[in-house]
């Protein structure tokens, strides 16, 4: 019970933290709230059951560590405003490239990436959707403060790059999710430079697609892709259900997950045809990853223990089973919808 009311104790410092980053007027405070939402993940990430947790708090330690000195030193500079950094300080392309720098180093995003991977693999399903996720608000609201122009262009181009290439060759599970978040939040962020409130809408969809995947994982005890293709446990309609929850977060269309993508498209094909061209290129090699994951798993041969096919589901279960069905077939309602009212 007492380790329960720490942990409750300790998430409530992390929610707090990132609401007092993102209401915050000055650099000052939205640094104090970064340190405190960094402060109150590291005891949630160490697991005694886990022996890599450990080590990676301390690795997520120092990398964050080193990013609020960083910003820190940025927001002091700002502060002394004396004649030696006037001048530096008075072009606020140099500004703003290095605060978005330590912004995206803070969240994981490429070319700033080499420790997020490695983290991750490190820890449960559950520290692993708070990374995911709640981790990425705060630095991506204040890089939604600032007047990005194109100076994140180049960023965006080499976080989809990484993100691609990276996944092609890996079995981890969660380092599948690592750079598959790497690429959604290439697109979050080039949808700041038109639009302030698209890329809140699709880092929600995002969300929730990361929610169902990491839930199943969760309650079935899964970290390896040769752990899907022998999964003993669900039918083969399970199986379906869930490579067809990695498709809509790869964004095929007609599921969920090519919505948010939709929005930026739609956005911005009318005065970034070029960086838009590119991006989704990009993004299919990223659904390549995910393509050939559900081929391994439906045209491989492997054995299967036929009257497992009939196991009675449960409640977790049937959670599961209705967070997929908004995935697959919630662009289709969506739709239907709007036709209809």
């Amino acid at each position: 019970m007492f380790k329960n009311s720490y942990k409750m104790l300790f998430l409530f410092s992390l929610m707090l933290g990132t609401l007092i980053t993102i209401s915050s007027t000055n650099w000052l405070s939205a640094w104090m709230g970064l340190e405190i939402n960094l402060l109150s993940f590291i005891p949630l990430m160490n697991d005694n059951k886990n022996l890599m947790s450990t080590e990676s708090s301390m690795k997520y330690f120092l990398v964050q560590a080193m990013a609020s000195s960083i910003l820190l030193f940025i927001v002091i500079i700002y502060m002394m405003n004396s004649n030696f950094y006037s001048n530096f300080m008075n072009k606020n392309i140099y500004l703003n490239l290095l605060i978005i720098s330590t912004l995206m180093l803070k969240m994981g995003m490429a070319p700033f990436h080499f420790w997020f991977p490695n983290i991750i693999e490190g820890l449960n399903w559950i520290n692993s959707l708070i990374l995911l996720t709640w981790q990425k608000i705060a630095p991506l609201m204040l890089i939604s403060f600032m007047n990005l122009n194109k100076i994140i262009i180049p960023m965006i181009i080499i976080s989809m790059i990484m993100s691609a290439i990276g996944g092609l060759n890996q079995t981890s599970l969660r380092k599948i999710m690592a750079y598959s978040s790497i690429n959604h939040l290439s697109w979050m962020c080039a949808s700041m430079m038109l639009n302030e409130s698209i890329w809140l809408n699709y880092f929600l969809f995002y969300s929730f697609l990361s929610l169902t995947l990491i839930y199943y994982f969760f309650i079935n005890k899964l970290y390896y892709m040769n752990q899907l293709y022998s999964n003993y446990n669900y039918s083969m309609e399970m199986k379906l259900i869930l490579f067809l929850n990695f498709l809509s977060l790869g964004g095929l269309p007609p599921f969920l997950g090519f919505y948010p993508k939709w929005m930026v498209i739609e956005l911005m094909s009318m005065n970034q045809i070029f960086l838009i061209s590119m991006m989704v290129m990009l993004t299919l090699l990223t659904l390549f990853f995910y393509i050939r994951m559900c081929y391994s798993s439906f045209l491989l041969n492997y054995y299967e223990i036929k009257w497992n096919n009939y196991i009675n589901l449960n409640n977790k279960h049937y959670l599961y089973l209705f967070m997929s069905y908004i995935s697959i077939f919630g662009l289709l309602l969506m739709n239907i919808f709007y036709f209809m009212f």
